[in-house]
């Protein structure tokens, strides 16, 4: 730990990842659009959720986030699925863009560390860049800088077993089917510690 802790202040890379931009998150305003879009009030909406009116006012206007229990009456009481209360509000159009990336056929890219597999990389700009690694770093002494670069970034272990190093916090073992969800300019590196390379999933936002 001490030569992780001794390189923090100089470590850094440079990132590939193109350059998007993903709107800040407005619950509140997103609950008011769907609930005026059909025409209810706020204690009607107070009746279908089973959340106080007070509530669901502090909710709209941004003074408080709803808990997980909260979100899943708010969604079941608007008659959407949870993932449509973080859609944007702006109604933009429809591209109807789609990708698909047969097994194995994704872009490669080649590190000292890791082996990238860039997936659905036909699509340009877009909000989300997801990737399958695997991991080749067996210690943390294989990296000459910290990886870190703009956005926040998600991982999921698919297979084996790894030791992820983020900056400000203890390296911690994940194992498959654990994840993570972190800032990605926050240095980070991940090493294999099962017998086999083990295999993630990242997507990256900026």
């Amino acid at each position: 730990m001490a030569l992780v802790q001794d390189r923090r202040a100089s470590l850094q890379i440079s990132s590939t990842v193109e350059d998007t931009l993903v709107e800040p998150l407005k619950l509140g305003e997103r609950v008011r659009e769907i609930r005026k879009s059909r025409n209810w009030t706020l204690e009607e909406v107070s009746a279908r959720t089973g959340l106080a009116r007070s509530t669901l006012s502090k909710i709209e206007n941004e003074q408080m986030s709803p808990t997980f229990d909260a979100m899943q009456k708010l969604a079941a009481g608007l008659g959407i699925e949870i993932p449509q209360l973080f859609a944007s509000a702006t109604r933009r159009p429809t591209l109807g863009r789609r990708a698909i990336t047969p097994v194995g056929q994704g872009k490669r890219q080649l590190t000292p560390t890791y082996e990238h597999e860039l997936l659905c990389g036909e699509v340009a700009r877009k909000k989300m860049v997801p990737f399958k690694s695997t991991i080749r770093a067996r210690s943390f002494d294989e990296f000459s800088e910290w990886v870190r670069h703009d956005g926040e970034e998600f991982l999921l272990v698919l297979e084996g077993e790894i030791l992820f190093y983020t900056e400000f916090y203890e390296p911690v073992t994940l194992r498959a089917g654990d994840s993570a969800y972190y800032d990605s300019g926050m240095g980070h590196a991940c090493v294999s510690t099962s017998p086999q390379d083990a295999t993630i999933l990242w997507v990256t936002a900026n």
